[in-house]
Parts: C-alpha cells; structure tokens; sequence
C-alpha cells in the first residue's frame, strides 16, 4: 500500500489528470447512449408468476403491461358528448402507437364498471405488448403526452399504473447539494483549513460522478431500477467522503507528529488506507450478497451500490494521494502551520477532548456498558411491529400524476380499484372448465372484501379465462392481503375441488405480496452468509474471535433500531409530515436486505477503522487497557465527524419526492448516529476495557489454519505517539 501511495505521488498530475478525463469520457459516453432504467419484478415460481406465464400464452396480444388513464369532470359526467369526443379522439390516437396492444374504453359496454357511479370519473385501460421491464419507456412517453392532449377545463386527465411510474425520475430537488454544502461546514469546523475540506469533496464527487455515469452503461446490460442512481449517490458520497477523511485525518496527524509529507502520505496510506480498503471490500461484499437471494430486482441495486463504493475507495487510494502531495503541509491550516514551527512534532489528538473522553469511559466501562446497550435496546422496540409490502402509487408525490390518478379512482370507485386481482383460469386443462369460471365468477362476488368482479374474458382459442376483480381496500392495506390469503387457501380451492382445473391469482397486487413473501423467507439465509462472510474477514484480520462477534452482534442492533426508526416513521406516522409524508404504509419488502446488507458494510467501515487502531496499539504495547484508550482517542474524532458528514448527506435525501429514497435516508441516518456516537464512542470501547486481553484469543491451530492479513504496516512509526503522563490509563485486566 505505501509503495502504491508513493507511485500516486510521483505520478500525481498524471492520476489527478487520469480521473478527471476519465469522468469526462464516461460523461460523453453516457450522454451518447442514454440510459435504460428498467424494473425487473421476475420471481421464483410462485403463483402469480404463473398466472403471468399463463397469460403470456393464452393472451398474446394482451399480456403485456396494463396501466390506466382516468378522466374527472367537475361539471355534468363524463357521457357529456364534448368530454366524450375528446376522450375517445384520445383514445383513437393511442390505439395507433406502436407497442400498443389494446385500449380498453369505458365508452365499451363490456366495460361499464369503468365508469363511476355518479358518472365524473372514468379509467381506460392501456395494454402494451410487453411486460414490466421490456415496455419501451420512449412508448410510454408517447402515450403520455397523448393522453394529456385531452385535457381541458373542467376536465381532469391523468394516468397511472406501473410503466407511467417508471417515467417519472425521483424527485432528487436540491437534497444532493444540501448535503454537500452541510458536508462542506462540518470538514471545515474539523479540520479549520478550506483545503483540507476540499480534498475529500473532491475526491468524493469524482468518484460518484463516474460511478453515476457507469451506471448509466450499465443500464443496457442489465435491469437496474430507476432510483438506482440515488442509492448510489446516497451511499458513495457518505463512503467517499469518510473514507478520504480518514485517510487525510492520518497523513494531518502524521505531519504534525514530524513526518515529511511524503512519508506521512505513504504511511497514512499504508495504515488508514488498508482500513479503508478492507472497509469498502466489506461493503461491497455485503451488498452483493443480495444476488443470494435470488431477486432480479435486487441485482441491478446491488451492483450500482457496489460500483459507488468501489470507485469511491479507490479515488481515496490512488486520487487523493496523489492530490495531496500537490499540496503538501497547506492541508493543515494556517494556525496548525505555526503550532508546528513553534512547538515542533505532537500528537493533539490525543491529549485533547477525545483522549479525556476515552480514559472517562474506561474508569465507567460497565455503567457505560449498561447504559449504552440499554438505549439501544429500547430503540429496537418498534422493529418488532415491521409490516413489510410495497407500498402503493398513493404514496408518491402529491404533484405525480400517477398519485392523483390514484386518488382519483379512489375517490370514484373505491381504494380497491387501484389494485386489482386477476383471476387466470387454464381453461384447457379439463372439460369442467367453463363451468368451473362460471361457478368461480359467482363465488367470488359473494366474498367480504370484494367490491367488484368483471365478467370473465376468455382467449382467442378458449385456452384460458380471466376474471378481474377488485378488493374493497387499498392494495398496501392488510384486509387487501388478507383477501388474496383467502381467495388463495378457501375461496378457489373450494371451486375447484374435485376438479383438475388450475386457477392463479395474480395482477400486480398479488405479485408484489409473492415478492414480500419470497424475500422473508430468504432474508435469514442472506443475513448468515453476510454475517458469516463480515465474521471471516475480521477473524482474519484481527486473529480474534470475540471482536467479529461482538462486532456482528451490535450490527444487528444498530439496524434493528434503524428500521424501528422507519417503523415509527412511516408505519405510525410520528413526526411523518415534517419529511413530506402525508400517508403512512407498509415498508418495501427489499428495504431491510439493502438496509442490512449496507449498513452492515458502513458499520464495519467504523468498527475497522476503530479496532484497526486499537490494535495497533496492542500490537506496539501488548497493554489492553492503553490500547482501548488510545486508539478511541486516535480515531473518535475523526468517527464522529465521518459519522456527522454521513447523517447530513444521509438526512437531505429525505427532502426528495422518492418514498423509497426517504427510506433509505432516515435509516442510513439513525443508523450511523448510533453506531458512531454510541456504538463506537461509548459501547464498544466499554466493551473491550472490560474482557481485556480475551479481545485479542484465538485458537493456536485456528491461527495457524488463517492466511497472514494486516492492516498494520511493518514500518510504523512508534515515535509517533507520545506516552500519556496525566491521568493514567487504568491497567487492564491480566
């Protein structure tokens, strides 16, 4: 590592010069292309995967993609012959677009139920011939913009539905440049030197504006959600940021303990570096564990989360070395500059506030213990009344076309109409077919729940039915899933009973609870290859079993207390409106694997950098009690502020219109609040002062068996950190 760091710094304008045509390239080349952002919701065999494939077959020209277009007066209803006229010359515009398999009219008589009882509110159907990720988005667009050409005073048209959703791009606002500028002020209190500040930004940027692009190529290779590109922003510069911090805190300290600044870059490298590079390895590792489960959705996520961080890791090894050697001792500020002409080499970091803090917690290590475990404890509580399920349109920005198209049908023909159940029936699997829809169709419309059912349609060859029909509920609400429990496990099995006919609930409603369903279920699998994978790693690193344990154990807290926060927030509504949610509902079923599997990874960037540090100095003193002391003192200012930059970028996400994007904003920041400022500050350290040199056990053979992997370098400096000789460190259990 530190031969690499002094390559960077005898070549720094050719890397400096390397990352930013680099950026440029990637920047031309995406523009060029354009991006191709697709949800990809393909599960494993389940039922309404069937009734998909079902459909597909037996409906080939109807199968694709079905989204809505709903029309509103205020005055008269929409059988007025103006409103008429306009909606059907719409209408007619669309039928003509390529990829368009089929208007439903509500002007069809087949297709009464499409106008509301008091008649002011109407929905046609729109049938691509693809489905779900293959929908031409420039298709869509096109029959957007038709659609709104209807528009007129007094009458309202909007459209909704799953592809119409796809084009509307999260609203983002200013929360990337909000969280930013807050970065901006907190590197500056801490660091007091404008260029210091600068340098991780930097770096930062640099690497998340060439992540963003190659996200962008990567959209035509692989399905990757349209708010992919948030996540990635949200996550690379809260990683980019801390790890160039934490590389640039060593090399300022390493100057101002008397090292020149290339050797103080080669060894800030070659101890901060290989933490931050095990970190963001952690991290990467954590987020493509997600292919584990097997959830094409979850792929494209993982691996724009994994390009974010990996570029961000390396910019802080390769670009800002090589930036800081452009610059050499004007990273410290101009006062820090004069304390080290004036007084020579010292360490203040550790005979500042920090160290003061870090002898406090060892002399109250068990009631800091207690107390600590005990507020996160209690802050888990509300993780145990998680309801997992994809939360619905009505739920998006009320500016969104796609939310007034849904509060419009709510409004007009009930909540359930914005989600409905397609009933597919293989009518070619028996004779009793026919009669097994009729009877189903009659069944179904004496069901609690059941607001409406269509008449059954069947396919050009009789190979199969549908049956549509529409819950009483909103698609995100409990009785909503209770229902398709029931059509599933009483109603259909009692109809079929006897017979050999094979009946599927599907529609979009359906497939998003099969995907909750699918994703609860493997959720353990991926925590224990994660967990077990993190265990390994730190194993190997730190030649212990007790602090991968304990480092594992207090992630799971950390997160659980994360999604309680969500919990309170967006199940029960406390302090909602202050973010702009104005409807409280279920969390998305992928939210807890990408919660877990990067906070995970984000908390290890914190427990490396801080253990890292302790054990170097039990590797310079074999004294666990010094070493607890000093490495807290070392690193947690650095922490905290890291963990102060992270919650500000993390938090201004939460300004954007994405509901999915304020998930992951809120979590990541309770998240990293804890771990930093109690897990870290208070916990842990409490935690290693009082098992002692139990942190450091392993087995004689299991150590022989484990490849040889330090973050320590060979060459370090001892001269580097003075020995404290006031208010000494409390001598460690023996």
């Amino acid at each position: 590592m530190g031969a690499f760091a002094r390559w960077c710094l005898r070549h720094r304008k050719l890397v400096v010069i390397g990352w930013v045509v680099g950026l440029i390239g990637l920047g031309v080349i995406s523009s060029t292309v354009g991006s191709k952002y697709s949800t990809d919701f393909q599960l494993p065999d389940t039922e309404s995967t069937r009734a998909v494939k079902l459909l597909e077959t037996a409906f080939p020209t109807q199968s694709g993609e079905t989204d809505r277009i709903v029309v509103h007066v205020d005055q008269g209803t929409v059988r007025d012959q103006q409103v008429r006229e306009r909606v059907e010359t719409m209408q007619a515009r669309i039928r003509q677009v390529n990829h368009v398999a089929d208007v439903g009219s509500p002007y069809d008589p087949v297709n009464a139920n499409q106008i509301s009882r008091d008649g002011k509110t109407a929905f046609a159907t729109v049938t691509f011939d693809n489905n779900g990720p293959e929908v031409d988005l420039d298709v869509v667009k096109r029959v957007i913009s038709i659609a709104k050409t209807a528009r007129a005073p007094g009458l309202q048209v909007e459209l909704g539905g799953s592809a119409i959703q796809q084009t509307e791009q999260p609203s983002t606002g200013p929360s990337e440049l909000i969280g930013v500028l807050a970065a901006a002020v907190i590197l500056f209190i801490a660091f007091g030197s404008l260029l210091a500040m600068a340098l991780p930004l930097i770096t930062a940027i640099l690497a998340i504006g060439s992540g963003l692009f190659l996200i962008v190529l990567l959209t035509h290779v692989m399905h990757i959600a349209d708010f992919a590109p948030q996540l990635a922003a949200l996550i690379g510069l809260g990683a980019g940021i801390d790890y160039a911090l934490f590389i640039i805190t060593r090399y300022r300290q390493n100057v101002q303990g008397g090292m020149e600044p290339e050797a103080a870059v080669s060894n800030a490298v070659n101890t901060s570096g290989r933490a931050v590079l095990f970190a963001g390895i952690t991290v990467c590792i954590s987020v493509l564990g997600m292919f584990a489960l097997g959830v094409s959705f979850l792929y494209g996520l993982a691996v724009a989360a994994a390009v974010a961080v990996a570029l961000t890791m390396f910019a802080a090894l390769s670009l800002l070395p090589a930036m800081i050697g452009l610059f050499g001792r004007h990273v410290l500020s101009r006062r820090e500059q004069r304390q080290l002409a004036a007084e020579g080499p010292h360490a203040p970091e550790l005979s500042g506030s920090w160290g003061s803090w870090a002898r406090w917690v060892q002399r109250h290590k068990w009631s800091s213990l207690t107390v600590s475990l005990g507020i996160i404890v209690v802050l888990c509580i509300p993780f145990f009344d998680l309801r997992l399920g994809v939360s619905d349109e009505g739920n998006g920005p009320k500016t969104a076309t796609t939310r007034k198209a849904y509060d419009l049908l709510a409004a007009g023909f009930g909540p359930g109409f914005n989600g409905p159940f397609t009933i597919a029936v293989d009518t070619s699997a028996s004779p009793q077919a026919k009669d097994v829809v009729n009877r189903l169709e009659e069944q179904l419309r004496s069901v609690p729940g059941v607001a409406a059912v269509s008449p059954p349609v069947y396919g050009p060859d009789q190979r199969a039915a549908i049956v549509t029909i529409y819950p009483t509920t909103a698609p995100q609400s409990v009785e909503t899933e209770k229902l398709l429990q029931r059509l599933r496990n009483q109603v259909i099995p009692s109809v079929v009973s006897g017979t050999s006919v094979p009946v599927y609930v599907g529609g979009l409603t359906a497939i998003f609870e099969d995907f909750s369903t699918v994703l609860k279920h493997k959720l353990p699998q991926f925590i224990g290859i994660v967990i077990l994978l993190s265990f390994l790693l730190l194993m190997t690193v730190f030649r212990s079993l007790l602090i991968p344990l304990k480092a594992a154990i207090l992630n799971l807290f950390s997160i659980a207390a994360a999604l309680g926060a969500i919990v309170a927030i967006f199940q029960w509504g406390w302090g909602a409106s202050l973010i702009g949610v104005d409807r409280t509902g279920p969390i998305e079923p992928f939210l807890p694997v990408m919660i877990f599997a990067i906070l995970f990874g984000l908390s290890m960037d914190y427990e490396v950098f801080l253990v890292s540090r302790i054990h170097e100095e039990w590797v310079r003193t074999r004294d666990n009690g010094t070493a607890v002391v000093r490495g807290l003192a070392a690193t947690g200012r650095v922490i905290t502020a890291a963990a102060a930059i992270m919650i500000v970028i993390f938090g201004s996400f939460a300004l954007g219109g994405e509901r999915a994007i304020k998930l992951f904003g809120i979590s990541f920041a309770f998240a990293v609040f804890l771990d930093a400022f109690l897990i870290r500050s208070v916990l842990v350290p409490a935690f290693m002062a009082i098992v002692g040199k139990a942190n450091w056990w392993m087995p004689a053979w299991l150590d022989r068996l484990l490849p040889d992997v330090q973050l320590e370098a060979d060459d370090l400096h001892d001269d580097l950190v003075p020995e404290f000789v006031d208010d000494p460190v409390e001598p460690a259990p023996r």
